[in-house]
């Protein structure tokens, strides 16, 4: 599975003109992208799979749902665009967007070609938990978080707040005109559909096994 780049909304395209692009693209890419009106926001909302990111100008809700992964989303104040990643592992191949240095590579090249400067970039990071017990050797979650924690450090891209580790799947969205992130702990008992996908990370990562900032809850 390859890196999928959710197509981005050219600059003074209608959105009504948009969504019919999106629905044909999302039908190419079959269920792994889609886009509605989120009625309880009232915003066009796109959700994020793993291996996939988005990027955007306008404050559109931008969503995915957390277990182990890693959601990383970035912004630069200055030009008013963010976007979300949504990453599985912390190594693998180079061109999967499902591990984390491949996907923090494409979501800021995608970034710096919508006007951003890397100068200006901030990141929130979201995820990391260890949502299916027993796991500890493995243990998933903190090998993202520290990834990606290391990585922004490298990177020189402050990290303005997180919400990671623990036990909680997470539900987060992102306003990537205003940067602003709101996220929302699921209870353990609701993470049954991100079981499937913890597990086949975990087994992805067996053989290699041996705060700051303010968050909106919602």
């Amino acid at each position: 599975m390859v890196a999928i780049a959710i197509p981005q909304r050219p600059s003074g395209t209608p959105w009504a003109h948009h969504l019919a692009r999106l629905k044909s693209a999302s039908r190419k890419l079959g269920e792994a992208s889609f886009f509605w009106y989120e009625t309880h926001f009232q915003s066009i909302a796109v959700k994020v799979l793993p291996g996939e990111y988005y990027v955007e100008t306008e404050d559109i809700l931008i969503m995915t749902t957390l277990g182990s992964c890693i959601a990383a989303c970035l912004w630069d104040r200055n030009a008013r665009v963010g976007g979300l990643n949504h990453f599985m592992l912390p190594e693998g191949s180079s061109d999967d967007g499902r591990y984390g240095a491949y996907a923090m590579e494409l979501l800021i090249n995608e970034m710096l070609k919508r006007g951003a400067t890397r100068s200006a970039l901030e990141a929130k990071v979201f995820g990391g938990g260890q949502v299916i017990a027993g796991m500890d050797s493995i243990n998933v979650g903190a090998r993202n978080t520290a990834f990606v924690l290391d990585y922004l450090k490298t990177e020189h891209i402050q990290v303005v707040s997180k919400d990671v580790l623990d036990i909680y799947p997470r539900k987060v969205c992102f306003l990537p005109a205003s940067g602003k992130a709101m996220v929302k702990r699921l209870a353990p008992t609701q993470a049954a559909a991100l079981q499937v996908q913890e597990r086949a990370a975990a087994q992805r990562a067996a053989p290699q096994a041996s705060d700051g900032g303010s968050v909106d809850l919602f």
